[in-house]
């Protein structure tokens, strides 16, 4: 079975005969011992340092059908390598632009993933509030929210009360988590510990959801919630809405209540805190958990994991644009 590969290490990436061969290097250039990994058990590649390779590594990637996404010290995205693109279809990108051009279809879409996303947040909450943790304001605030995006007009409009919905939830962590607090939210920079996972959990759920769009004849660029812009695949964003309270926050209130991560695997700067390798290793062990988690899918009566559920969203949506089956977002049932 294929799996994710996560390279911490500045180093040099190379491929010998089917095998790829990763020379870790340190500060003063001196390489240490080389790690080999067989290409045919790699599905995509996570590269947090520095990584020197030449165009022949990427062939050899591109024909094995291997992504590799890119992150900077701060653990920003910078961008991924994806393979050609296969699956593209041209009646598919018709109707892709053509619902972002026509106002209303493209409303539809934006509402569905902003509902989808409010409703997988309350679920949320709603978890924790069964469990002696008082969020009743916090779940009637955005219930109300909720209740106006129907009558919404434009998808300004929309993002203005998905960005409500958002500051109400986020208020809540306050009271889910023990022994820290998110005290609003804050990025580019992130200001707390709480913030800077919040960033790097949403950030790979951003590429995981990539990586799925790629399977599929989904072209990335072309969004409903999120304005499209430049060298940005902003229809991982639209859809990572809806899989962020279920991947990314749950993986942060495990990891920080069980006390799997602490304070000392944070770099605390000034006007800047970033995870130390320590914190990232813990978070991505539990957020590879996450993903690998399988639930009984009460339509294909049969097991799925987190991570399927990504790709089932993309063929839902690509069944509605194609005018198959009107999209309906994923939603937590139990």
């Amino acid at each position: 079975m294929k799996k994710t590969f996560y390279l911490f290490n500045p180093g040099r990436l190379s491929r010998k005969d089917n095998t790829l061969k990763f020379t870790p290097v340190d500060d003063n250039g001196r390489e240490g011992q080389p790690k080999y990994i067989p290409v045919e058990g790699v599905s995509d590649l996570y590269c947090f340092g520095s990584l020197d390779a030449n165009s022949a590594l990427y062939n050899f990637l591109g024909k094995a059908g291997i992504s590799v996404h890119f992150f900077d010290y701060y653990e920003h995205y910078t961008g991924s390598f994806q393979p050609k693109e296969y699956l593209l279809a041209g009646k598919m990108q018709i109707q892709q632009t053509q619902h972002y051009l026509n106002v209303a279809k493209r409303l539809v879409l934006a509402k569905k993933f902003v509902e989808g996303s409010a409703f997988n947040l309350t679920k949320n909450l709603k978890y924790y509030d069964n469990r002696s943790k008082d969020l009743e304001s916090q779940l009637t605030r955005i219930q109300s929210l909720t209740e106006s995006i129907g009558s919404t007009t434009s998808v300004p409009e929309l993002m203005g009360i998905e960005g409500n919905i958002r500051q109400s939830y986020y208020s809540g962590f306050d009271v889910i988590l023990n022994d820290h607090a998110m005290e609003g939210r804050s990025k580019q920079p992130p200001l707390n510990e709480v913030n800077a996972l919040v960033s790097f959990g949403n950030m790979l759920c951003y590429t995981q959801v990539l990586d799925q769009i790629y399977h599929t004849q989904l072209n990335p660029t072309i969004s409903f919630l999120h304005e499209p812009g430049y060298r940005r695949y902003s229809l991982a964003l639209d859809l990572a809405e809806i899989f962020k309270p279920i991947l990314v926050d749950r993986t942060i209130f495990r990891v920080l209540n069980k006390r799997e991560i602490q304070s000392k695997d944070f770099d605390i700067q000034v006007n800047r805190v970033i995870l130390k390798e320590s914190g990232k290793k813990t978070f991505l062990k539990a957020f590879e958990e996450r993903l690998s988690e399988t639930i009984q899918h009460r339509v294909l009566k049969k097991k799925v994991s987190y991570k399927h559920l990504i790709k089932l969203e993309c063929y839902k949506l690509s069944k509605h644009l194609l005018g198959i089956e009107t999209y309906k977002p994923f939603k937590i049932w139990w």
